[in-house]
């Protein structure tokens, strides 16, 4: 039976030009800035996002945190949605390492902060207070389902943080499946922010990394920063070639991860009993609910089970994410067999 991983993008192996590409990659020690594969990889990240310069960092969670060290001291008080993945899915970094308060406001349904709720949550200048420093936005926006903010929305919500002296950090682990969404440069996308990290590791199929973006100045403290949290790699070209390769060729086809989504939410829509809005789907992210007659962990176990791996993000929320290692027709297989599993648990229930 094969099994068709749905978890995440992130199981994506590096493609053959990638490993090729990391056999014969030309190295040096990157933390005397003398790996050329290194300093060509955050060139080319730099370049695509119209940002002064780039870092090149462990993992998308790594770049967040450098960021938030970068731009705040011990006592300063950040902003982000109540769904980010910087609160959630980040074992606490900001707070435990940075020292921060993460103070929340909640995320539409389409990943977007109420402006208004934005500006009442940065604090006035109190002896009582913490300071606001920073504020952070997510896109595609993960627990949200993979939706994605505008140009226009950013630049707006940006201009809201600057005038009040707050910086704007961007994680945009999926950037670059926001941008093909809305079809528009990337650099679009991540003009208004300060700076912006984005994953080499998911959809883009490179198998680790992260490039953070931002001025000349922010980049050279947050290298320091790297290299305190233990990032200083050294001949670490062998894995930055193949993030050269996923923003080289791997960019324009998420477009078809896009399809295989919107493929599958259709495609749950039409099986009785789930609870799914395609309409909702905007990019490689599908959220979907079970039978109300059976628990989201037990519909998951009994899945996988089934060869079809998914995951959840809490609640009855069930989590499937499309990628370059899932065809279309695996996700037809993928509906027969929920369908399959979903009468199963009818016939049960009855």
């Amino acid at each position: 039976m094969k099994i068709i991983d749905l978890r995440s993008d992130t199981i994506t192996l590096p493609t053959e030009d990638m490993r090729r590409a990391m056999y014969e990659a030309e190295v040096g020690d990157d933390v005397y800035k003398e790996d050329p594969t290194v300093n060509l990889l955050e060139e080319l990240a730099a370049r695509m996002l119209e940002k002064e310069a780039a870092l090149f960092t462990a993992s998308g969670t790594m770049s967040n945190l450098i960021a938030i060290l970068t731009y705040t001291r011990h006592g300063n008080e950040i902003i982000m949605g109540s769904e980010a993945h910087m609160l959630w899915a980040e074992v606490g970094s900001a707070s435990a390492l940075g020292g921060v308060v993460m103070r929340t406001v909640p995320n539409e349904q389409d990943g977007r902060l109420d402006l208004g709720m934005v500006e009442q949550a940065i604090r006035p200048e109190n002896i009582h207070f913490p300071r606001t420093t920073l504020l952070c936005l997510e896109n595609t926006h993960n627990r949200c389902g993979g939706t994605v903010l505008t140009p226009e929305y950013t630049s707006a919500i940006a201009e809201l943080a600057h005038q009040h002296g707050l910086r704007v950090h961007l994680d945009g682990a999926r950037i670059f499946n926001a941008a093909v969404a809305l079809d528009v440069p990337v650099s679009e996308l991540v003009a208004p922010a300060d700076s912006v990290c984005f994953s080499l590791s998911k959809g883009l199929s490179a198998p680790v990394g992260s490039l953070l973006c931002g001025t000349q100045e922010f980049v050279a403290k947050a290298r320091k920063w790297r290299k305190m949290l233990g990032g200083g790699m050294r001949q670490v070209g062998i894995i930055a070639a193949a993030g050269i390769i996923a923003l080289q060729k791997m960019v324009a086809r998420l477009a078809e991860d896009h399809a295989t989504a919107r493929h599958l939410a259709y495609g749950l829509a039409n099986i009785p009993g789930i609870t799914v809005h395609p309409d909702r789907v905007q990019t490689n992210i599908v959220m979907f609910e079970p039978p109300i007659t059976i628990p989201t962990p037990e519909f998951i176990q009994r899945s996988n089970a089934r060869g079809v791996r998914s995951g959840s993000p809490g609640g009855r929320r069930v989590r499937a994410v499309t990628h370059r290692m899932v065809t279309k027709a695996d996700i037809d297989e993928a509906l027969n067999r929920i369908e399959f599993l979903v009468r199963e648990i009818e016939s049960e229930a009855h």
